[in-house]
């Protein structure tokens, strides 16, 4: 029934979201939709292609909750689980999202958690030793063990290498400092790079929280990095556990585009209906045991794309891949006006059924809010219904001109090789 409603108010949420409020320097927005729960993001413009020593952003985003001059890490834990909230926190290349989700009527209590720690973080030895510093090598463990996710850093890296090219994980023998975590936070926490989002609360609510929980936030301007340029390269990483794993990916400089978010749509293999195959092009041409999985990671200045391949063994990877770079070919050479209107279709849909989730819509429209630019869903999908056959097409001839950023992850001596897969 909710999710019903939400997809129907996709227009109304979005019209919400138009209006984003400056109080006292921070920028704020709010959706309404009377659902029974509330969330609230302050997001901040600190990921790690802000961050000033490799894995600093890391740490940041691990000391989140931990004690401020207000109360202690064990008391915010304590004092939420009595409301029922649930706190989080998560790091993007360009943002450190600090969310607190709870029933409607605490957000007093859940903003005031989250402004203490931008504005009276103590940042202790103690626990950065105690709880921080465990936390940070469990979760760069992890994403070592995970083909997929080493694929993509590796990626970026190549990519872009300093910048977006920054890890999202700090370096396995990490030389971080409480000091270093204190600078960085000091850099981040101006109230230029801050906007804070509610979802399940009335804007006017939230301005006078913000308002009030933010007057000792620092003054300072928007972060900024030097702008993003595109290189591209190949490696191969050698992995004895999880699949074999290839990324097949290529990067742009500037906005996001439409034109390759419906490329993304066009090429994905993932079915609209349960057991089918889907309509993609590449959705025949995949071995039993492969995937292909499409990657569409724009940011404020670049963007990265590709097609993720994966399989139990080379020979599946090797011609899951070839079909990959295939179509994507095909792609460049224009296709059906049948295809074409499903790709804008799927595209259009992807970015509606988005913000229909918390997460999603911080991802959509975020940048936007921080921005102060119009934070609307309607830009978005403008922007797919203007995109034209040639114009897509284009977008994919454009990506095939550059040099790929290719990346082997698994049995490196026996994955293929780029040329091998037609680049």
């Amino acid at each position: 029934m909710l999710a019903a409603r939400a997809s129907r108010n996709v227009p109304r949420i979005a019209r919400s979201f138009a209006t984003v409020v400056d109080t006292t320097g921070v920028k704020v927005a709010a959706v309404d939709y009377n659902q029974p729960t509330s969330a609230v993001t302050v997001l901040v413009k600190g990921g790690s292609r802000f961050q000033t020593k490799e894995g600093v952003a890391h740490a940041l985003k691990n000391f989140a909750f931990k004690s401020t001059a207000k109360r202690s890490a064990l008391g915010s834990v304590r004092e939420s689980e009595l409301f029922g909230g649930v706190l989080s926190a998560s790091l993007t290349r360009e943002h450190l999202a600090l969310t607190a989700e709870f029933m409607r009527g605490d957000e007093s209590f859940f903003i005031d958690l989250l402004s203490s720690f931008v504005t009276s973080a103590k940042f202790t030895r103690h626990e950065f030793e105690e709880y921080v510093t465990p936390l940070i090598a469990a979760e760069t463990e992890a994403a070592a063990n995970d083909p997929a996710v080493r694929a993509l850093e590796a990626a970026h890296a190549l990519a872009f290498r300093s910048g977006l090219g920054s890890s999202l994980f700090a370096p396995a023998h990490s030389s971080i400092t409480v000091a270093d975590i204190k600078s960085f936070a000091s850099s981040a926490f101006g109230k230029g790079n801050i906007a804070v989002i509610g979802t399940g609360i009335d804007q006017s609510t939230l301005s006078k929280l913000v308002e009030k929980g933010f007057a000792g936030a620092q003054a300072g301007a928007s972060a900024s990095a030097p702008t993003s340029s595109y290189f591209g390269g190949e490696t191969r990483l050698d992995s004895h556990s999880g699949l074999q794993t290839v990324f097949i990916g290529f990067g742009t400089t500037g906005g996001p585009s439409a034109e390759l978010a419906a490329l993304s749509a066009h090429l994905s293999p993932q079915a609209s209906v349960k057991w089918s195959k889907g309509l993609s092009p590449i959705a025949d041409s995949i071995p039993h045991g492969a995937s292909v999985q499409s990657v569409y990671l724009p940011y404020s200045d670049a963007t990265l794309f590709g097609l993720l391949v994966q399989g139990s063994s080379t020979a599946q990877v090797k011609e899951a891949g070839k079909a990959a770079v295939k179509h994507l070919k095909a792609a460049s050479q224009g296709i059906k006006e049948e295809e074409f209107k499903t790709a804008i279709a799927k595209a259009k849909f992807a970015a509606a059924s988005a913000v229909e989730s918390r997460d999603g819509l911080i991802s959509v429209l975020g940048s936007k809010i921080l921005a102060g630019s119009d934070a609307s869903l309607d830009a978005t999908l403008s922007s797919l219904e203007k995109v034209s056959a040639s114009s897509f097409s284009k977008a994919a001839s454009s990506l095939l001109n550059a040099k790929p950023t290719y990346v082997v992850v698994g049995d490196s001596h026996s994955l293929p090789y780029a040329d091998e897969l037609g680049l």
